[in-house]
């Protein structure tokens, strides 16, 4: 089944508030990217830091429940309130988790902007750009874009051809009816707050 929706209650792009796809991710990516390179080693060592500087950049410019929807397919519509609300922010969390890991390999002075290649006046778009590891490697990172009422928001990112919102559905999908919805949410809410803590070592360093 397709999971591509249009985007409700926008009529066209002109209708969108605010700056365009290609200038949102632009100044997204940069604005991210300039503050990892600022402080790549604290980032590393303390992933409550790079969940910060994740959802001070991307988050707001990312459509969460419309992500959350796509990734559940079927088991969002059987789904009670609470689940919903519950998987929303554990699977979100954990998008933005592995996002901010695979940008530290990324440094800001290599990132580029590719020409767009979508239809200016469509509300869906896809945002394509490049950006270098250390050793020079160009890796293709693309956001995939829909226009609301609140202009223009991210709903899936794709690196070298991974797209989380896809790999998600897919494991979550044979997962949830293996085990449950509660046993998913319940595996990403520990794997979250495991994950948000500083290294053992770097713990007691800070305690000692």
């Amino acid at each position: 089944a397709c999971i591509f929706v249009g985007a409700a209650g926008v009529a066209n792009a002109q209708a969108i508030p605010g700056p365009g796809p290609q200038q949102l991710i632009e100044k997204v990516s940069q604005d991210m990217l300039r503050d990892i390179d600022a402080n790549r080693a604290a980032l590393r060592q303390d992933p409550a830091k790079l969940r910060a500087l994740v959802d001070k950049n991307l988050l707001p410019n990312f459509d969460a429940d419309y992500s959350a929807r796509l990734v559940l397919g079927k088991h969002w519509r059987t789904a009670t309130p609470e689940q919903q609300r519950r998987f929303v922010e554990a699977f979100i969390q954990s998008m933005m988790r592995q996002y901010g890991t695979a940008l530290l390999d990324f440094t800001g002075d290599r990132l580029t902007i590719l020409p767009f290649k979508g239809d200016p006046v469509a509300t869906t778009a896809t945002v394509r750009t490049e950006v270098k590891r250390d050793n020079g490697t160009p890796v293709p990172v693309n956001y995939t874009m829909r226009g609301t009422p609140q202009g223009w928001k991210a709903w899936d990112v794709t690196i070298e051809g991974v797209s989380y919102v896809k790999n998600f559905r897919t494991d979550f999908g044979s997962e949830i009816d293996a085990k449950g919805l509660d046993a998913v949410i319940q595996r990403l809410e520990t794997e979250n707050t495991s994950s948000a803590k500083p290294p053992a070592a770097t713990a007691s360093a800070k305690a000692g």
